[in-house]
């Protein structure tokens, strides 16, 4: 058995979307900051997220997470997330997914009833809380960075489509908010392929007529998500289809696409602080998610968001690329 590469990781799953946590193998990825090793990813490396996400070992909706060390005194671990879309800034369901596993497989000391584990992201720092007993990771707690809410109520052309209303908030990653009416689609998973379409024409003509910029964050300049909200819902119960680049659907609720739901509410005046936020996804997991304070980013108000979820371990595996792999990078269908 030959192999030029080899990576340990540890899969799971959160509310039904899948987190390939990369253990071993990828080793310390240069830059002084966790953003700066991903853009020195993104320019150098991104070949090793292709092979882990990518079919034949992945699939067209696998996520991941790269441990790292931190680069920064007061954290545990640093993180880099990896998706068929690229690497994000942040991803909520990834974070309760790592946090998890390491809690599950012993790699940080494990305290019940709660165990905190400060985690450096691309994004900032983020604290979860992992919810222990009897040695089980039963749900995490994430404090977010903070998320703002970009733009309310704006319009944009898109071809086949008009003139779509939409809202723009950040919770990790920028998410366009769209009803589900403005579309004239239903909120059913036998419409998604119509849904989908939708949502990449929309964040396309976001990114080509007015592409967001996060005022502190490097590289964090587009508009990848758009948030269908289903009829009904409101500052108590959402739910949602979550469409993202470059076709698919978030199976989580979606922890950073919950803050950004939660900052829109708040500037609405729709959702005060310390009041539970339940978010549904598609499949019909969810998170509870609540604001904890407000503070500035790039003096735009700003919100504290914490998100409540679930995690479990999948399995733990290596993966290799045999040096005659014709698929070194995997591949796209």
């Amino acid at each position: 058995m030959r192999s030029k590469r080899l990576f340990s990781a540890v899969d799971s799953h959160t509310e039904g979307m899948p987190t390939r946590v990369v253990t071993g193998g990828v080793g310390v990825i240069p830059g002084a900051t966790m953003n700066e090793r991903r853009l020195h990813f993104i320019a150098e490396m991104d070949h090793l997220r292709k092979l882990l996400v990518n079919e034949p070992r992945g699939h067209a909706a696998m996520s991941g997470a790269i441990l790292q060390p931190p680069t920064r005194p007061d954290a545990d671990f640093g993180v880099l997330y990896i998706e068929v879309s690229g690497c994000l800034p942040m991803c909520g369901h990834g974070t309760i997914g790592v946090a998890t596993v390491l809690v599950e497989t012993g790699m940080v000391e494990v305290v019940e009833p709660v165990t905190t584990i400060r985690l450096d992201t691309p994004a900032g720092l983020v604290v979860a809380k992992v919810a222990v007993s009897d040695g089980h990771a039963d749900s995490v707690t994430l404090e977010n960075v903070p998320s703002y809410c970009e733009r309310l109520d704006e319009k944009i052309e898109v071809p086949g489509l008009g003139a779509v209303p939409y809202s723009l908030a950040f919770g990790g990653n920028f998410y366009a908010m769209v009803d589900l009416d403005a579309v004239k689609l239903p909120f059913e998973r036998a419409r998604q392929q119509e849904i989908l379409s939708a949502g990449l024409a929309i964040m396309n003509q976001i990114n080509l007529q007015a592409p967001p910029r996060h005022p502190e964050i490097d590289g964090v300049n587009h508009c990848h998500h758009v948030e269908f909200i289903a009829p009904g819902s409101d500052a108590t119960l959402s739910r949602h289809a979550m469409a993202i680049h470059p076709g698919w659907f978030d199976r989580s609720p979606c922890g950073t696409g919950t803050s950004a739901r939660m900052a829109e509410l708040h500037a609405r005046g729709e959702l005060p602080l310390h009041q539970d936020f339940v978010n549904e996804s598609f499949i019909g997991s969810r998170f509870v998610g609540r604001l904890i304070g407000e503070t500035t980013v790039g003096g735009r108000p700003a919100v504290l968001p914490t998100i409540t979820g679930r995690a479990w371990v999948t399995g733990i595996g290596q993966y290799m690329l045999d040096p005659s792999d014709p698929y070194p990078e995997g591949f796209e269908f």
